[in-house]
C-alpha cells in the first residue's frame, strides 16, 4: 500500500518545541563530509542541519578541506581530519570519528567524501560501531558497493540516500519498480529514501510512501547534501526514522518549490533551498514571541 505525503501528513511528524529547551533538547548531529575539491557538499549538508534546527552540528572533514569550510561555517563545528595526498579521510581520522560519533544523536556519512579504499573501510568501520542513528549519502552509499551486507549489522535502521545512479552501484538494478524498492528495504534492513522525480520512502517492515513536493529546478549538484543535513537532523531531533524520512523529502521539495516561484526553475541555486526552508518552517512555531 502507498501512503502519499502532503503538508497535513508532515504537519503530524514536525513536533511542538518547548519554550524552556536548550540546545541539548534538539540533538547534536555529526556529519562527516567532504574532501579537497568537494567542500560544497559538505558546507550544504551542514548548513541544511542547521537549518533544520539541530542543537548542535558538527562536521568531520580533511585537513585539506578544513580551511575553506571553517571560513564559510559560521554555526557548525568545522573539526581538521587526518588525511592522504588525495586530500581525502585516511584510515588515521578513524579514532576521532569514532570518538566523535559516540557523543552523536544523528551521523550523516558521505557527502563529498570521494572514494578510496581508505574512505570504505572508515564508512563501514562507522556503520560497524556506531549506536546512533545513521543516514548514507551518495560517497557513503557508494563504499558500500562491495560491502552493502554491513547494513544488516547496524545498531539501527541506516537510511540510504540513493538517487537512481548510486542505487543501480548498490543494488544491480536500474529503473527498479517500487516493489524492488520494497524488497530491498526488507532485505537488508534499511530504509530506503530514493530521490527522483517522485521520491520514494521505503520502509523495512514494508511500508512505501511517495512525495509529491519539489521541482525540475533541484536538478542541480548540492540539493540532495541540503536533504541529507535536513534528514540526520530530524533523525538527532529524536523522531522515528522512517517520519523523519519523509518529512525530510517533503520539506526539501516544498522548500524548492518555494524557490523556483521566488526566483525560477533555471535559477534557483541550493542556497535558496537553506534561504527558504526557514520561512516554511514557520508553520511550526506554536507561539509568537
Amino acid at each position: 500500500m502507498m501512503t502519499e505525503l502532503d503538508q497535513s501528513y508532515v504537519d503530524r511528524i514536525i513536533p511542538e518545541r518547548a519554550a524552556e529547551a536548550n540546545k541539548n533538547d534538539f540533538g547534536r548531529v555529526l556529519c562527516v563530509c567532504g574532501c579537497a575539491g568537494y567542500t560544497g557538499a559538505a558546507y550544504f549538508a551542514a548548513q541544511g542541519a542547521v537549518r533544520m534546527g539541530s542543537g548542535v552540528v558538527t562536521l568531520a572533514t580533511p585537513e585539506r578541506a578544513w580551511p575553506v569550510l571553517a571560513v564559510k561555517l559560521n554555526e557548525p563545528v568545522v573539526r581538521p581530519m587526518p588525511c592522504g595526498a588525495d586530500g581525502m579521510l585516511s584510515r588515521e581520522a578513524l579514532p576521532a570519528l569514532l570518538s566523535l560519533a559516540e557523543k552523536a544523536d544523528a551521523l550523516l556519512i558521505g557527502c563529498g567524501l570521494g572514494r578510496s579504499y581508505a574512505v570504505a573501510e572508515i564508512v563501514v568501520t562507522l556503520i560497524e560501531n556506531a549506536k546512533c542513528q545513521i543516514v548514507l549519502d551518495a560517497d557513503g552509499i557508494n563504499a558500500l558497493t562491495a560491502h552493502k551486507d554491513i547494513l544488516r549489522q547496524a545498531a539501527q535502521p541506516v537510511i540510504l540516500t540513493p538517487h537512481a545512479g548510486e542505487f543501480a552501484r548498490l543494488s544491480g538494478l536500474e529503473n527498479p519498480q517500487q516493489g524492488e524498492l520494497t524488497l530491498f528495504a526488507r532485505k537488508m534492513g534499511c530504509i530506503l529514501l530514493y530521490k527522483g522525480h517522485r521520491t520514494l520512502i521505503a520502509a523495512p517492515d514494508g511500508r512505501l510512501y511517495r512525495n509529491h513536493s519539489g521541482n525540475p529546478g533541484m536538478a542541480k549538484g548540492g540539493s540532495g547534501d541540503v536533504l541529507a543535513g535536513m534528514l540526520v537532523s530530524l533523525c538527532g531531533q529524536g523522531l522515528d526514522p522512517v517520519d523523519a524520512a519523509c518529512a525530510a523529502a517533503w520539506l526539501h521539495g516544498r522548500a524548492g518549490d518555494m524557490a523556483a516561484n521566488a526566483r525560477s526553475e533555471y535559477g534557483m541555486t541550493p542556497g535558496d533551498l537553506l534561504h527558504f526552508l526557514p520561512d516554511l518552517l514557520k508553520r511550526y512555531n506554536t507561539r509568537e514571541w
